[in-house]
């Protein structure tokens, strides 16, 4: 079986982290997601979805630390569904996201690590390190644009049909 969902969206509250009994850290928060339709009658309609997604470890103190209230990211995660007993005896139930991949997507102006991504899945370590698409990024952009990588083609000009 298979359950992933990718979510884009912006955080409705700040996140609230709290620390399990063996030192692991839970940041808890919502994301609302917009979706663009139009209805039979032609009418544009603009449907909004919340749903509460739970970080674990390290990338919740990541989150914590760079994330606030309307921050827009990228989550990548398992659908849970959560079940309880209500106050007055009733069942209840409500799905929400467990993260295992998060991508800050705010501008540099917004946010101090703006566009900074966070894997949680295989994570062991208590360091941050970019992804390596990102590094590769950064790396081009700080040459000078005649030294960027150009692939030098050979072709006689008596080939060229033009």
């Amino acid at each position: 079986m298979f359950n992933k969902i990718i979510l884009v969206g912006n955080l409705t509250r700040d996140i609230e982290l709290k620390y399990s009994s063996g030192g692991l850290a839970i940041a808890k928060t919502g994301i609302a997601t917009n979706r663009k339709f139009k209805k039979q009658s032609g009418e544009m309609v603009d449907e909004t979805m919340f749903v509460d997604i739970t970080f674990f470890g390290r990338s919740g103190e990541v989150a914590n630390q760079y994330l606030r209230k309307g921050s827009k990211v990228l989550i990548e995660g398992r659908l849970m569904l959560d079940q309880w007993t209500d106050q007055n005896g009733q069942k209840r139930s409500k799905h929400s996201v467990n993260v295992d991949t998060m991508q800050m997507l705010d501008s540099k102006g917004d946010a101090q690590n703006a566009g900074g991504g966070y894997d949680n899945s295989n994570r062991q370590d208590s360091s941050y390190t970019p992804p390596p698409q990102q590094q590769q990024q950064r790396q081009q952009e700080s040459k000078p644009a005649q030294q960027q990588d150009v692939p030098e083609i050979d072709i006689d000009e008596d080939e060229i049909p033009f």
